[in-house]
């Protein structure tokens, strides 16, 4: 096993890389590039443009808004009537004066060391902002996933041993229902009815602590936590229910009619013992595979809306932002960390089958 973990962490190099290139080609050739935007906004803007074009050139703002006769032929939309000392000026703050060979070349030498460089519109290094922004995603992601397979899992394997009753189609019922409500508009309904919307406030709306919450006890910190998390949480879980309930209920009742379980009940075997000791780590493969796609949902395009809605600063809304501002290293850097991250789950989850069931054995395959 310990030669096939050493074979999967050295197939995330060239994994990433494909992912990388593949990104940093399709951003790069895309219009609306960061220099795009910055010659756009100083066009757009007259006494204002006129003084943020001096900054950048040092020269006066009648010379920098004056250009060659005739405009400037340039690459970038919006640039004609600008001096060209001016564009190559904001080429070099984006970094574009390089060739894009050489930019792919010296991003690939960074990542290699995470290195992420600088944030090309918040003044500070991508490092920092993931850093800063990571506590939110990781809450909302691993508490939210977590309660969702501790619900789903019981419940899938509750509905699956007492098919078609009463509680089978009920908790059906129930399931359905939240299914079909999106999170962002429970969401807008919690902070409605528990966050001082309209009705009561009892649930803070914005953050992950209080504002004063250095000055509490180390379970007052706990508590205050779980406090700022509680509505973010269950707006995430509510509608997260459904798949994983199913697949657990499908899957244990696949495995129950399987002719193996006949058999051990033919041996005297009771429900309990056949359940646990051969259905469940034959059952739970399918649901365990889909845990890396779960967290990693939950843990970024899943939070978005629910980021906004409360007030959290997490990767997810990072991501977003910089996306719209074509904040390259931003953008950049949370691809390579969500690749790999991602990948590191897979490697956890194949570990986990073998765990659950040890007659997997994937170096014997090898």
């Amino acid at each position: 096993m310990f030669l096939y973990i050493i074979r999967r962490l050295l197939l995330i190099i060239p994994t990433l890389w494909a992912i990388i290139t593949i990104n940093f080609f399709i951003v790069q050739i895309a219009p609306g590039g960061p220099v795009d935007n910055a010659i756009a906004s100083m066009q757009g803007l007259d006494a204002d443009g006129g003084a943020a074009l001096q900054r950048i050139s040092g020269s006066s703002a009648a010379e920098a808004t004056t250009g060659v006769a005739g405009g400037v032929s340039s690459k970038y939309r919006g640039a004609r009537g600008l001096d060209p000392e001016i564009i190559a000026e904001i080429e070099k703050r984006y970094g574009f004066d390089k060739p894009i060979g050489k930019r792919y070349l010296d991003m690939l030498k960074n990542y290699a060391v995470f290195n992420f460089g600088d944030s090309l519109f918040r003044g500070r290094t991508v490092l920092e902002l993931i850093v800063e922004r990571l506590p939110v995603s990781i809450s909302l992601g691993l508490w939210s996933t977590l309660i969702i397979y501790l619900v789903s899992i019981p419940l899938g394997i509750k509905k699956a041993v007492k098919s078609g009753s009463r509680f089978d189609t009920w908790t059906s019922a129930v399931i359905v229902i939240g299914n079909a409500i999106p999170s962002f508009l429970f969401a807008v309904l919690l902070v409605v009815l528990f966050a001082g919307g309209s009705f009561v406030k009892i649930f803070p709306l914005r953050g992950l602590f209080s504002v004063n919450a250095e000055h509490f006890s180390l379970a007052g910190k706990i508590a205050d936590y779980f406090w700022h998390m509680a509505l973010p949480t269950l707006a995430l879980v509510i509608g997260g229910f459904a798949s994983l309930t199913m697949l657990t209920k499908n899957s244990f009742l696949d495995e129950i009619n399987k002719q193996y379980v006949f058999t051990a009940r033919a041996k005297g075997l009771n429900e309990k013992a056949i359940l646990v000791k051969h259905v469940f780590r034959n059952a739970m493969l399918i649901v365990i595979s889909g845990f890396p796609a779960a967290f990693i949902g939950m843990f970024f395009t899943g939070s978005l809306l629910i980021e906004v809605i409360f007030s959290l600063d997490g990767l997810g809304l990072l991501g977003f932002e910089a996306t719209m501002q074509r904040d390259y290293p931003v953008i950049f850097a949370t691809l390579y960390i969500f690749t790999l991250l991602g990948l590191l789950l897979n490697l956890l989850s194949d570990l986990l089958y073998t765990i659950i069931d040890p007659r997997i054995n994937f170096e014997g395959r090898s």
